[in-house]
């Protein structure tokens, strides 16, 4: 038996040293490479393995690639996959864009997939272009009456500008932001119904696919309709603003006259209060008279039965018999 080991050690070394190899090595990789034409070295997928890259992301597009007759060769698609890239839909659309007879570069469309974009999306909307439908965009012409638009915008991607070119949105607004002009120039709601290809030549004259990642093909209405009457509602709302001013103001006038009154009062008053100060005064006069002789007693007594006769009269005349009285004496009153 110990006779064997020398045998059976270098068979087991050998299957080891196999199977080491075939853990590096994806034999059946390389063997679809090298059937398909795809001139691609033992020692280049063991590089791949050890920068850790898988092999099959690589040969497989490498083979599709080639096969379509596409100058790519590996290098390219490790150093794209390494970025973080999808190299298969690069070479999707590589192909694609080949057989649209379409000039692009493996340069380009990896710099479209690796700013987050889909190349091989944007080279199918390159030959079949896509409609972009806007929302309703309500506008006003001058007359006053709103008018709502739906847009189908036809559009194609421009491969040129598609890594940093602005997307759907800015063409959505852009093109209401034309309608809403259009509209808003139009004398009378009424021109806009009749002629609303107006619409789509005026916007589409604008050029509003600069700095966009698309070319407009053409602007069509879909559809139009009549909103509310803005103009009579503004002036409803002015007319409702200026009533409610005008009663402002009528109530600030009403309360400074209040104001004014309540003071008129305070001054009447405050002018009786001096009335009373003053005819207090009275009696420290006759007082003070007296004591100087400059009024006798016989004078004061004199001047309280004048003031006597007069209270007298004038309560007479404030009783029902000094009115008959007065009445009869009236000449004005006897017929």
């Amino acid at each position: 038996m110990f006779d064997l080991i020398p045998v059976v050690m270098p068979l087991i070394v050998i299957i080891v040293i196999i199977m080491i190899f075939l853990s590096f090595v994806p034999l059946g990789l390389w063997i679809s490479a090298v059937s398909a034409g795809v001139k691609v070295g033992i020692f280049s997928l063991i590089g791949m393995r050890l920068r850790r890259v898988r092999a099959d992301k690589i040969i497989r597009p490498l083979i599709k690639a080639q096969k379509a007759g596409m100058d790519v060769n590996a290098n390219q698609l490790e150093s794209h996959l390494l970025s973080g890239g999808r190299v298969d839909n690069v070479v999707d659309a590589l192909i694609a864009a080949h057989r649209a007879n379409l000039d692009l570069s493996f340069e380009r469309a990896a710099a479209i997939d690796l700013a987050g974009r889909n190349v091989f999306e944007a080279v199918r909307m390159s030959v079949t272009p896509k409609i972009i439908e806007t929302p309703w965009i309500s506008a006003v012409a001058i007359d006053g009456i709103e008018v709502k638009v739906v847009a189908k915008v036809t559009v194609r991607t421009n491969l040129a500008r598609l890594v940093g070119g602005a997307g759907e949105e800015t063409i959505i607004a852009r093109v209401g932001e034309g309608i809403v002009t259009t509209v808003g120039s139009s004398q009378s709601h009424k021109s806009v119904l009749e002629n609303p290809d107006l619409i789509s030549r005026t916007v589409l004259s604008k050029g509003l696919d600069n700095g966009t990642a698309f070319e407009i093909l053409s602007i069509d209405i879909a559809d139009v309709d009549i909103g509310r009457n803005i103009g009579a509602h503004l002036q409803i709302q002015q007319a409702e603003a200026d009533k409610q001013i005008a009663q402002a103001k009528a109530e600030e006038r009403r309360a400074t006259a209040i104001a004014k009154e309540q003071e008129m009062k305070a001054e009447v008053e405050h002018m009786k209060s001096k009335v009373v100060e003053a005819e207090a005064q009275v009696p420290m006069a006759l007082a003070e008279a007296l004591r100087n002789g400059n009024l006798g007693v016989m004078d004061y007594y004199r001047m309280q039965n004048i003031q006597s006769d007069t209270n007298m009269k004038n309560n007479i005349g404030t009783t029902d018999i000094g009115k008959m009285f007065k009445s009869q004496n009236d000449p004005t009153t006897k017929s």
